[in-house]
């Protein structure tokens, strides 16, 4: 990987998104960082911003205030995503709101803005966060699978969209990775998922490092509009 490239990274105060953050500092990136609450992280090529990803205003200001201080913008991960675990007929409306707001607004309004301020360079790698639990059409999850279907096929078109502007647009699904995320959900549960993988055990966060590292090779650039699940589904 080519050192001192900018990297937006949404989510970053904990989990998946913390951990990749000090990957990319550690390999000299400068990274861009949110999430809605503030972060403990200090680094001097790290900067933070507290903001809900499905505020389209502070979306905006976040990448505008990027262009005044950076100039440019080389890789977005939308690794920001919440779940909800219930049977359809448990779901009451203002979560499915919730959920698709922070999973598909939140990934299109970073998408949209990302792409304005890459497009000046006429370069752009784009890693949006789908799930294993859309292919396997996980009971119980009905509203996140929907939500993450929607971030692939919104992946698929932007792929199309930005290709003129250099931009390469891909997504990773992760399996089940040892997070808050997947903290709640009873132990069986998670046991009898795993095993419907070719290869049952939990991801990693280098798994889905390891993925977001080659869409975001400079040599990827004929790589665009697709979606790498792990673990064999």
């Amino acid at each position: 990987m080519i050192d001192n490239k900018v990297v937006v990274i949404t989510g970053t105060r904990k989990g998946i998104g913390l951990f990749m953050t000090e990957k990319f500092l550690a390999r000299g990136w400068t990274v861009a960082g949110c999430s809605r609450g503030s972060s403990d992280l200090e680094h001097k090529n790290y900067v933070h911003y507290e903001l809900d990803v499905a505020d389209e205003k502070a979306v905006v200001a976040m990448i505008q205030d990027l262009r005044r201080k950076l100039g440019r913008l080389d890789a977005l991960i939308n690794n920001a995503g919440i779940a909800s675990m219930n049977h359809a007929l448990l779901t009451p409306g203002s979560t499915l709101k919730r959920v698709f707001a922070t999973n598909v607004f939140g990934s299109f309004f970073f998408c949209r803005e990302a792409a304005k301020l890459m497009g000046r360079r006429k370069y752009g790698r784009i890693v949006n966060f789908a799930t294993v639990a859309t292919p396997l059409k996980l009971e119980g999850e009905a509203v996140y699978a929907a939500s993450k279907a929607a971030v692939v096929s919104l992946t698929e078109v932007l792929a199309r969209e930005l290709s003129p502007l250099g931009i390469t647009v891909n997504a990773v699904g992760p399996t089940p990775v040892p997070t808050d995320l997947v903290g709640s959900v009873p132990e069986e549960k998670m046991t009898a998922l795993i095993a419907r993988q070719a290869i049952p055990r939990y991801g990693t966060m280098e798994d889905v490092l390891n993925v977001c590292d080659f869409f975001l090779q400079d040599e990827s650039d004929f790589i665009t509009g697709q979606t790498l699940y792990l673990g064999g589904v």
